[in-house]
């Protein structure tokens, strides 16, 4: 039995910006990212390969949060393509016309809700799979249970695979984050820390506090130190907040028991209405399995 959590604004975006046609619905109203995240998702369900029985897809919506309160500078959805912004609702139903279980977020993000999730569902399940690319999801890797896979690029990342991608471990990963920063989420980082530079004090002392203060108390070998031990003691605060920022909250209030997310087949008269209203015909015989 595995348990699937999707990072449905990803899809969402991922679908919006890809090479596929414009696509609108009888009313004339954008829904091409909303199509091709259904399309995405029944591909993923009926995929031998991964072998879904509990699934759940987490939204934004909106796109800020909490932390949007915590630092000015985190990302707010200003510069979304309004079109894209406008089927944040609309995908919600869709996906939910697919018997899906959706986790809407206002107040925290899709990354909580999908960390939370692997989290506590992981010792009922064989495996999680957190699909999603996202850097930050890196943090909820354990062993081979929980894991993140990327289906663009076909790669599945286990603990093991978070170490040979990033030079540290799960565990430390917002305060890679915080070092290095993180353009996606709008974590600017602090001034002279690349990733290299990053995983080596990381691998090292683990976490952010553990580093000393003083470079001639660093046992690992990094160029110019002695510039960046102080910058960090100058910026330990934004980086302190930064990490705050990178690191995704374990129990987001989930209204759902493992066994609310078992995936029973597609609602045939819920699903078929909905490819009617949006004008997918193409999606009407997709499904093979249909729920009852």
């Amino acid at each position: 039995m595995r348990l699937h959590l999707v990072d449905g604004t990803y899809e969402l975006f991922r679908a919006h910006y890809s090479k596929r046609p414009a696509r609108t619905d009888p009313a004339g109203k954008d829904v091409k990212a909303t199509v091709g995240v259904v399309g995405s998702l029944l591909q993923l369900l009926h995929e031998p390969g991964e072998a879904v029985t509990h699934l759940a897809v987490a939204f934004d919506r909106p796109i800020e949060s909490f932390r949007n309160r915590r630092f000015a500078g985190y990302k707010d959805g200003a510069d979304v393509d309004p079109a894209l912004l406008a089927q944040f609702e609309d995908v919600e139903v869709a996906v939910a016309a697919l018997g899906v279980t959706v986790w809407s977020m206002d107040e925290y993000e899709a990354d909580d809700a999908l960390a939370t999730g692997a989290l506590r569902f992981a010792d009922g399940v064989e495996q999680v799979r957190v699909l999603t690319p996202d850097k930050d999801l890196a943090q909820v890797v354990r062993g081979e249970r929980i894991v993140q896979v990327d289906r663009l690029r076909e790669t599945v990342r286990d603990e093991a695979g978070v170490v040979a991608r990033f030079g540290v471990g799960p565990a430390s990963i917002p305060d890679l984050l915080a070092l290095v920063g993180d353009t996606a989420d709008g974590i600017p980082g602090i001034p002279g820390f690349g990733a290299k530079t990053a995983a080596a004090l990381l691998a090292r002392y683990g976490h952010l506090d553990a580093i000393p203060p003083a470079a001639t108390d660093w046992d690992v070998p990094v160029r110019g130190a002695e510039r960046l031990a102080a910058t960090l003691r100058e910026r330990v605060e934004d980086a302190r907040l930064y990490r705050e920022l990178a690191t995704l909250v374990p129990d987001v209030p989930l209204a759902a028991t493992l066994a609310d997310l078992a995936w029973a087949g597609v609602p045939r008269e819920r699903f078929l209405s909905w490819c009617d209203e949006v004008g997918a015909s193409g999606l009407r015989d997709r499904p093979s399995r249909w729920a009852g």
